[in-house]
């Protein structure tokens, strides 16, 4: 009798300890929503803290990325709320360059979100995956040159196509190679769009110039030449081996090529704080693919420190 005492008397502290537990954890977990919201919208998702932000980080996903990719993709979102920093996913993609038109309406609908939710005007990043950088570095170049209240401190990309006239000429030999079918459609479709827009820059190359972050044939970077005070972060995983086996492309048919030219360009014409960041084996999908054409290849501790300023 009394060692069933003893038992019930074991397994009644132990369900109550449980109990205190799972209340600990549930009052934890409500803290940190109180702290930190999430705004859904058709055109964007916000993550903020509710009070004390220290920066505010806008993205852009690559070509048919939404906001719910781009969440998927970098996993950012956690290091964020950790450190006090809002996270804007933008709906806005299939862009490889910001008309005039584009332009203006991106920062008007920027300037509205900051407007509405109140986020601080000042510490902001903005940054882009692929064609997404392509854009974050047109929008920050255009709302640094006065044209917003809303003036970037820093801005980065992950391997993005940055050279038109390159990616022009790279379709067009992945054409002639006749590869894979995806790669053949992606191709057909760059040769087809910027034909279209810009005609052949094979007999005039200034249409290109006029729009893209950087020409490198003509060493053009006009489109960014705002963003000269501008933090500057290029990420790319430069793995010639990984693309040669499967595209056949060569180093200077690669994003990184063109990445890695820009940042030089740019130092030689005296940006003052670019960053080129070139990775290895860091390049997976979310499903565990390996690919050098990931979000995955930025450190992610490592960029919220370069926002708050905290780097090693």
């Amino acid at each position: 009798m009394k060692k069933l005492l003893v038992i019930l008397l074991i397994i009644t502290v132990f369900i109550s300890c449980k109990n205190e537990v799972k209340e600990v954890k549930e009052e934890t977990e409500n803290l940190v929503e109180e702290k930190f919201i999430e705004i859904k919208r058709d055109n964007y998702e916000l993550h903020q803290p509710t009070k004390n932000i220290k920066a505010s980080l806008v993205l852009f996903g690559g070509f048919p990325e939404t906001a719910k990719d781009v969440k998927r993709e970098f996993k950012i979102l956690e290091n964020a709320k950790n450190n006090d920093v809002a996270v804007l996913y933008m709906n806005y993609n299939r862009k490889l360059w910001l008309g005039k038109s584009e332009l203006e309406e991106l920062t008007k609908e920027l300037q509205f979100i900051f407007n509405e939710h109140k986020l601080p005007e000042d510490n902001i990043f903005i940054g882009g995956f692929s064609s997404g950088g392509n854009m974050a570095l047109l929008i920050s170049d255009y709302m640094t040159n006065g044209n917003s209240n809303l003036v970037p401190e820093g801005v980065f990309i992950v391997d993005s196509p940055i050279d038109l006239v390159a990616l022009y000429k790279t379709a067009e030999k992945n054409i002639k190679r006749n590869l894979s079918n995806s790669t053949m459609e992606e191709s057909t479709w760059i040769l087809q769009t910027l034909s279209k827009e810009f005609g052949n820059p094979h007999k005039n190359i200034s249409n290109y110039e006029a729009f893209a972050v950087f020409t490198s044939e003509t060493n053009n970077f006009d489109n960014i030449e705002n963003l000269k005070n501008t933090r500057i972060r290029l990420y790319t995983e430069p793995d010639t081996l990984w693309w040669k086996e499967r595209t056949m492309a060569k180093y200077d048919e690669m994003n990184a090529y063109y990445i890695k030219s820009l940042s030089e360009s740019l130092k030689d014409f005296g940006f003052k704080d670019v960053q080129y960041i070139a990775t290895e084996n860091k390049g997976y999908r979310s499903n565990g693919e390996r690919h050098p054409h990931s979000w995955s290849i930025v450190d992610k501790d490592n960029l919220i420190n370069w926002m708050l300023k905290e780097e090693l």
